[in-house]
């Protein structure tokens, strides 16, 4: 496949009374034509900054993009100017934000704020940009389209808001959607219905997706390949199924181990990472994870490890790499999340007689 997207070196900085912060610091990656590329953390950690600056949405002041490159169908978007910028914006690549209240405009009705982007980017009159809307909130599974298109966002529940959104960020047919955190605020079963929706339609209209999320189950079930970021870097990156069954960053495995698991008895405790994530203003020398990890040695306190290659398409930022893996975690049982239905299916119902 193609690389529809490619980042390089990326660095977002925000300038504040206290200090520079990094929240972006050096991030690399592609996304390819059709794939679905996870991105994982903890909050804080330079996910949604990251995105943001693909967009270019980042207030200014006091954030901006200090460095960088930003290959978007091999044009560097970031040295274009701002109204190139807006043809690009919804037209070739949209972005689901975490909150649909927030993105959404409360004052006018979901026919007002659909039409307006299928005018501007489609060229439609005002009577077929009607029309396309009606047939995208079918599309996205809101009953009673005709009518609901001339409702207000605040008579929509949570779940169907957030479906209006997906269905903005394919009206005008991207080639590219960022997905940040869409379901943090939607209760476990629509967020199945949401992630299994933006898969489904994105696989039918060939769509490259990035999902942003600390909900290692979704990455495990929709993602192609997998980042995991870590003060405002990229530490660990490789193939999804690859790297849940054999991580070679000691966070990586620290983000695994607090997964619950099903073949253990219901008042088994989960193993949390210690500690919280650095200062970005004041980031220890070294590596940054080296405080919470179990697994430092000396020389984490002088030298920042690099991405270094630890298997085919597998990189890591360890010094340790090569010690951790598989025996790192002692339940590859519950790797079974990357497996086919029919294997999630039995090791469920033996998880289940093994807790009876």
């Amino acid at each position: 496949m193609a690389t529809l997207l490619e980042v390089k070196d990326l660095r977002t900085h925000f300038y504040t009374f206290e200090g520079v912060v990094k929240a972006v610091d050096g991030v690399s990656y592609e996304v390819e034509e059709g794939e679905t590329l996870g991105l994982v953390g903890e909050s804080g950690c330079g996910k949604s900054v990251s995105a943001l600056s693909l967009m270019r949405l980042i207030p200014d002041p006091p954030g901006k993009i200090v460095d960088g490159e930003v290959l978007f169908e091999s044009e560097d978007i970031l040295k274009i100017d701002m109204d190139d910028m807006r043809r690009i914006r919804g037209a070739k690549m949209s972005m689901v934000f975490q909150e649909p209240m927030t993105s959404l405009n409360p004052v006018l009705t979901l026919e007002r704020q659909l039409s307006e982007t299928l005018q501007l980017h489609r060229g439609m009159s005002r009577e077929e940009a009607r029309q396309e809307s009606v047939d995208l909130l079918s599309r996205v599974g809101i009953p009673d389209a005709e009518r609901r298109v001339r409702q207000y966002p605040h008579q929509f529940s949570g779940g169907m808001r957030q479906r209006v959104m997906i269905a903005m960020a394919l009206s005008c047919n991207p080639k590219l959607i960022i997905a940040d955190e869409p379901t943090t605020a939607l209760d476990v079963t629509i967020q199945a219905q949401i992630l299994e929706l933006m898969k489904s339609l994105t696989s039918e209209f060939g769509v490259s997706l990035i999902v942003i999320t600390h909900n290692l189950g979704v990455v495990a079930r929709y993602a192609n390949r997998m980042n995991i970021m870590y003060a405002g870097k990229i530490i660990e990156r490789g193939a999804a199924g690859e790297v849940y069954s054999n991580p070679r960053h000691p966070y990586t495995v620290g983000l695994l181990k607090s997964v619950p698991r099903l073949d253990l008895p219901r008042r088994a405790k989960l193993d949390p990472i210690e500690g919280q994530p650095p200062d970005l203003i004041n980031l220890p020398e070294g590596c940054a994870f080296r405080d919470r990890c179990r697994w430092a040695v000396d020389k984490c306190a002088t030298e920042e490890p690099p991405l270094m290659l630890v298997n085919e398409g597998h990189w890591s930022a360890c010094w340790r790499s090569d010690e951790l893996g598989p025996s790192a975690l002692d339940f590859l049982a519950d790797l079974g999340l990357y497996a086919d239905d029919s294997s999630n299916g039995a090791a469920a119902s033996e998880s289940d007689a093994e807790v009876e």
